[in-house]
Parts: structure tokens; sequence; C-alpha cells
């Protein structure tokens, strides 16, 4: 198989399974590696525990790594950027891929198969996934984002002014915070600006005019 650069072993577990089992896969070794690091979203739901576990503190979301221990991460929905210093001698970490190259790869790794005996719960039990498909684009891929606010005032406001501009132009629907608290749009239509979702592409807000407004011919 061939893997990232440096990489000699592979443990895999292919199959779907609940992080509780995996957090403890993950403990168990832990001892021998000084950093532990994740970076897909079934990582993120498992390290917090293997953090408390190995009761150290996770640094979270990294955006660069300065040194060994000390390590960027955005603040204030991305707004700002921290430079800090993870203190413990084993460093928990989930990282923004986005923000770092891709490493090279070639070097051939061997690979483990672990037995799904290993990963049972009798805590918990795996539910199937419901996979949804939307024929719009996904927010963190679009080019266009089409979005509106809570001045809509509605639910039905808000897509029967949002959805036909965001139909004709080929773009992705998205709305503020204040837009999905108020129950107008579900909660993965919300832009962000924290870097998940913050496009270099143009989004358009809709401005629904008040009293006092003036809107151009």
């Amino acid at each position: 198989m061939k893997i990232l650069v440096s990489v000699k072993r592979v443990i895999d577990a292919n199959v779907r399974v609940l992080a509780e089992p995996v957090t403890n896969l993950i403990v168990s070794p832990a001892g021998k590696y000084d950093t532990i690091i994740a970076a897909t979203s079934s990582g993120k739901n498992v390290m917090p525990r293997v953090a408390a576990l190995l009761d150290v503190a996770q640094v979270s979301d990294i955006i660069e790594v300065i040194s060994p221990d000390t390590f960027k991460r955005p603040i204030y929905a991305g707004n700002a950027i921290w430079t800090m210093r993870a203190t413990d001698t084993k460093k928990l970490i989930t990282a923004r891929t986005a923000s770092f190259s891709p490493a090279s790869r070639g070097q051939l790794a061997a690979v483990e198969d672990i037995s799904t005996a290993a990963l049972s719960s009798k805590l918990s039990n795996y539910v199937p996934n419901a996979l949804s498909f939307c024929e719009r684009p996904e927010l963190t891929s679009a080019k266009i984002i089409i979005s509106g606010g809570r001045v809509l005032g509605s639910a039905e406001k808000f897509r029967e002014v949002i959805l036909p501009v965001a139909s004709k132009l080929g773009a992705a629907i998205g709305a503020s915070r204040a837009a999905v608290d108020a129950g107008y749009t579900p909660n993965d239509w919300q832009v962000r600006s924290d870097g998940q979702r913050r496009r270099s592409g143009p989004i358009c807000r809709s401005r629904h005019p008040g009293p006092s407004s003036t809107s151009p011919a």
C-alpha cells in the first residue's frame, strides 16, 4: 500500500465503528508516541475522548506549526489568529487540512487489519448513516453563494427570495447565523467566517429594505 512518506505502519479499522472503542484502541499504544493528530470529522469526534483519558489538553484546529510545541489556530470566528504553546509532554492535536500542503507519497507501508470484535461497544450501537443528496453545490465547494438573513422575516420569505436566485445562478444557498437560529433554514446552510465555509468566490447577501431604506431602481 502506498502511503505518506515516513509512515511505516498502518492499522486499518475499515468498518463503521463508534468513537468509544476507537478511543480505547488509540489510548492503548499512545504511550509510545509524542504526538497524536486527527484531521477528519471522525477523528475530531475521537480526539477529545483520547485527551481526557490521557489527561492532557487538546490543541484544536491548528493552521500552522511553529515548533514542536507552538502552534497557530483561529479564534473569534476566524477574525484573529492565536499563537499558543502546548506544555503537555504528549500533544493531542486536530488540524485544518486546507491550511497545509499535501504530503508526498510513494513509500510502501505494511497494513494491519483489526478484528471487528476489538471495536465492539456494549454501551452503544452503530446506526447506518442516512445520506442526503442535493442538486445544489455544497457551501464548502461552491463558487457562488446566495445568502439571506433574519431580516427576510420568515422561512417562507427566505425560500421565496433566495431559492429562485440561487437556482438561476447555479449557486449554493447560505444563511446568516441569525436566520439559522430563527429557524428559517437548516443549520448546514449557515455561512461561517471561521475558515470552514469561507470561500474565495462571491457571496451575495439579500438585504430586504426597511421603511427608512432606499433601494436602487
